[in-house]
């Protein structure tokens, strides 16, 4: 028997689960030297991937910065027209209808006069009638006077003693009377030309009317609502601004309402068929408390004649047109106007240097203003900052 016929013969009497395992073993010893023993690659360096990024001009400037908010446009002072007499409407003026336009005085409607011309003329006749009575009284008083002069001089008497008369003797109670009755005819009749006059309902500014509810024979009583009118020298805007944009806002909090030394310059812009106009404006005052549903301060900025059109053909501002409103802020240096991309994280910018050097720098956001952003940064003019997103950066 040979050498290589006792192993073979040694499998051969092995069991069939030691051979499997015998098997695997050797198939294992063989994958372990192919591994051991393999021919490894040359090492090489990869290649350098410069990745490509979007990039847009810093907008560098100085001056005033310019908040910009929003706001609808509502009148600066609108009243409920009623009348303070009753009667029946005997005429209304055509510009009082809804839209109409008026100057101030103009006579907006009439109430029938008839019965406050009677009660004038009553009145008057009253005070005829009390007047002849001071009249009567004044003689009596003088009369009586006389009297007691003939008598003191045929009697002897000291003209100290007329003191101690009773003022009855000289009819004083009687004509203090008479000039009281008189002094309350006059008032009466006073009364009875107001309300004559007030019949005649004129306009108390110059206005448009925008709501009416009264027409010719309609009876109207005292205090009735006869219609609302509005104020057309200004309107008025509601702007909400965030802490930190009012805080850019310089004397804010200094303006105060109606002073002209304290207004803080704006501009108005709305749309209109298709085109926006502009009109100057300015900030009159800042509300005295936050809103308690957005928790923003709420400015009031004012347009002044802003239903007078110009040479460009600027219509009117309409009360409920949806406005924006750019309100000069404090002054500085320098800033940068950039797109809302730009900033990084809140507090950072990216910029090329060279074509090739990307630099991290820091950046403060003052506002934000439709797509783009208003930081403070070192930058000068011809800064270009990265745009586009990049997943890992290093300065």
């Amino acid at each position: 028997m040979s050498v290589l016929s006792k192993p073979a013969n040694a499998f051969a009497r092995m069991s069939p689960f030691f051979k499997g395992l015998t098997i695997i073993a050797i198939g294992v010893l063989g994958l372990v030297l192919l591994m051991v023993f393999r021919p490894r690659p040359a090492a090489q360096e990869p290649p350098r991937r410069v990745p490509l990024v979007v990039t847009a001009p810093a907008d560098v400037r100085s001056g005033n910065l310019t908040i910009r908010g929003n706001g609808t446009v509502r009148p600066k002072s609108q009243i409920v027209l009623s009348s303070q007499v009753a009667g029946r409407v005997e005429w209304v003026s055509p510009a009082f209808a809804s839209g109409g336009r008026f100057e101030k005085g103009d006579l907006l409607l009439r109430i029938e006069q008839a019965d406050y011309v009677n009660r004038v003329d009553a009145a008057s006749a009253a005070v005829a009638q009390r007047q002849v009575e001071v009249l009567q009284w004044e003689e009596e008083q003088e009369l009586a006077r006389e009297e007691y002069q003939r008598l003191a001089v045929r009697e002897g008497l000291d003209a100290q003693d007329s003191a101690s008369l009773s003022s009855l003797i000289f009819r004083e109670p009687q004509l203090q009377a008479a000039k009281a009755g008189l002094k309350s005819a006059e008032a009466q009749l006073a009364d009875a030309r107001l309300a004559l006059g007030r019949t005649r309902i004129a306009a108390p500014f110059d206005g448009v009317v925008r709501s009416k509810s009264v027409d010719v024979g309609q009876y109207v009583a005292p205090g009735q609502n006869l219609g609302s009118l509005y104020d057309t020298d200004e309107v008025e805007i509601a702007v909400p601004l965030t802490d930190a944009e009012a805080a850019l806002v310089e004397g804010i909090w200094e303006a105060g309402a109606g002073d002209e030394a304290t207004r803080i310059p704006a501009t108005v812009r709305a749309s209109f068929g298709g085109r926006e106009y502009e009109w100057p404006a300015y900030l009159d005052r800042a509300e005295g408390a936050l809103n308690e549903e957005t928790r923003t301060v709420d400015v009031v900025v004012r347009v002044p004649d802003p239903f007078v059109m110009d040479d460009t053909g600027r219509p009117p501002l309409l009360l409920g047109t949806y406005a924006s409103v750019d309100i000069q802020g404090e002054a500085r240096e320098a800033y940068a106007v950039l797109p809302r991309p730009a900033l990084r994280d809140g507090d950072a910018v990216y910029v090329v240097e060279q074509d090739t050097l990307l630099v991290i720098r820091p950046a403060v956001m003052l506002q934000e203003v439709g797509g783009e952003v208003f930081v403070s940064a070192d930058m000068s003019p011809g800064d270009r900052v990265v745009i586009s997103p990049m997943d890992i950066v290093t300065d």
